[in-house]
């Protein structure tokens, strides 16, 4: 099970991406925030954290990581769970801080082995 189907139920949308280009406006008529733009450039109130999680469907390193889940808070994105390594908390973390919109990437809540 890929990440976006275990955290948010849904199939990866066709021509999903993790850094797309802002489309329309938010639900007040505003330019949508980068830490709310959805998977298609649509506004999606938990954006960053569907475009983390395609992000890691992409990355067949992280594809055996069932235990570890991603949340937002504005453009943090927070890591919770268990690792099995540093390695793959690290590549995580590199990950989900290039994801436009990510200011910083939170793992406090996140164990290692």
């Amino acid at each position: 099970m890929g990440w976006l189907q275990r955290m948010f139920g849904m199939e990866k949308p066709a021509d999903a991406q993790t850094n797309p280009e802002p489309t329309g406006t938010d639900d007040q008529g505003n330019e949508i925030p980068p830490e709310r733009v959805g998977l298609n450039g649509e506004y999606d109130q938990s954006g960053l954290a569907k475009r983390v999680a395609l992000a890691f469907d992409e990355d067949s390193s992280l594809d055996d990581v069932e235990t570890l889940w991603v949340a937002q808070t504005g453009g943090t994105v927070v890591l919770k769970g268990k690792v099995p390594s540093q390695e793959i908390l690290d590549q995580a973390t590199s990950i989900a801080g290039g994801v436009s919109g990510a200011t910083s990437v939170n793992t406090d809540e996140v164990t290692v082995g």
